[in-house]
């Protein structure tokens, strides 16, 4: 890729991104530091160098896998490591994959997992093969390394299973495709890629969904009224459909391109399929527990590779607060009782686990969220958003 500079503007300041920076700036060639709103990257040759030391990606499982694929095209060998919850979660389909292009990966402990060694160099062929049922990220990985491989034909991905996600992966088409660059789908799951040079000095990034959905869930549970700007059905973000999810309980909504307006009902059970949503799961699941009727999530078993075990921890700890729920390898079902709490509730060092059972703290006094720090990963302000939401509410009553 060509030398020069690129703005992101919006995009999240928080544990992932920041250490994503911080990997990016530790290649020879590039140069990514923090802004008032986002991050400045500049890039000072055209191949750039591995690291000379191991990039410790933290708990950030989506930036680790971006970084396995951009240490794909330097030159020289990149580890890649994080903490022991990181290292435990499978790397393996994205790591055969690049073996399988002539990329040297080694695995330092576990097969399949990190810390690994990837040593760059180039790539051996244009038909690309993923395996997608495991996480959309290891495609957006190869959707990113495709683009930056020398120009002449175009490189051709093939998906196959079960795509999990998939709305993550038309995002990184979407954010692609603004840039200039030439992305298509092709029948079947198969993606081709044009490599080509990036345009635009700026990537403009919309307000994260997955952070939004608690404030929705607030409104939802305090019967109370929240708008989300920046954000709507012009998204494609999945976790915008929690909003529609939350309208089907009984709340109203009102969905513009780009604004959101949400208003608390009385909550009853649904069924859902949250495939294309697996963030919001333990936000819904949350709601849930205070609904008139049951609740069955269903299409969910990737999320037992997240941060923590989300289906295990989502019946746990709605359990210790004295709601019946039933769990599956891929579904939950919340039964509610009328009333929750209250009570401890164990987070699994996992921030989605910590804001999404803090939103029960609005309604039911004794909601005690051990290691509220852990929601730093995605969002740093939450808690001071949530204290902001909790006054206007008291105001407004």
């Amino acid at each position: 890729m060509r030398p020069g500079a690129t703005a992101v503007a919006g995009g999240l300041l928080c544990d992932d991104t920041r250490r994503l920076a911080a990997a990016l700036d530790a290649f020879g060639g590039i140069s990514a530091r923090e802004t008032k709103d986002g991050f400045q990257v500049k890039r000072s040759q055209t191949r750039v160098g591995a690291p000379s030391e191991p990039v410790h990606m933290g708990a950030a499982g989506t930036p680790a896998r971006f970084v396995l694929g951009f240490a794909a095209a330097a030159e020289g060998a990149t580890v890649v490591t994080g903490t022991n919850r990181l290292c435990e979660r499978p790397m393996g389909d994205l790591l055969d994959a690049l073996a399988g292009l002539g990329i040297g990966i080694e695995c330092l402990q576990t097969p399949g997992c990190l810390p690994a060694r990837v040593r760059g160099g180039p790539i051996a062929s244009r038909h690309w093969t993923l395996r997608g049922d495991t996480s959309s990220q290891f495609t957006s990985s190869l959707l990113l390394l495709a683009s930056q491989q020398p120009a002449g034909e175009p490189v051709r991905i093939t998906v196959t299973g079960n795509v999990v996600s998939r709305p993550y992966v038309d995002m990184t088409i979407a954010m692609m495709t603004a840039c200039g660059l030439d992305v298509r789908r092709e029948a079947g799951e198969v993606i081709v890629v044009k490599p080509g040079l990036p345009q635009g000095e700026t990537i403009r990034v919309e307000p994260d969904a997955s952070g939004m959905s608690y404030f929705l869930a607030a409104a939802a549970v305090t019967g109370t009224e929240v708008e989300i700007p920046g954000i709507g059905a012009g998204s494609a973000q999945g976790d915008v459909g929690l909003a529609r999810a939350f309208e089907r309980m009984g709340c109203t909504l009102v969905m513009g391109h780009d604004s959101i307006r949400l208003m608390g009902g009385r909550l009853r059970g649904i069924e859902i399929d949250m495939e294309t949503m697996p963030d919001v799961v333990l936000t819904l699941a949350a709601v849930a527990a205070l609904a008139e009727g049951s609740t069955r999530i269903t299409n969910i078993a990737n999320l037992r590779l997240k941060e923590c075990d989300r289906i295990h921890a989502a019946a746990a700890e709605l359990q210790r607060l004295g709601v019946e729920v039933e769990e599956g390898e891929d579904w939950l079902v919340i039964h509610p009782h009328g009333r929750v709490g209250p009570g401890h509730v164990h987070t699994y060092d996992d921030h989605r686990v910590a804001m999404a059972f803090a939103v029960l703290g609005l309604v039911t006094d004794g909601i005690q969220i051990e290691d509220p720090a852990c929601v730093t990963k995605s969002f740093p302000a939450f808690w001071d958003e949530l204290e902001r939401f909790r006054r206007h509410h008291a105001a407004g009553r």
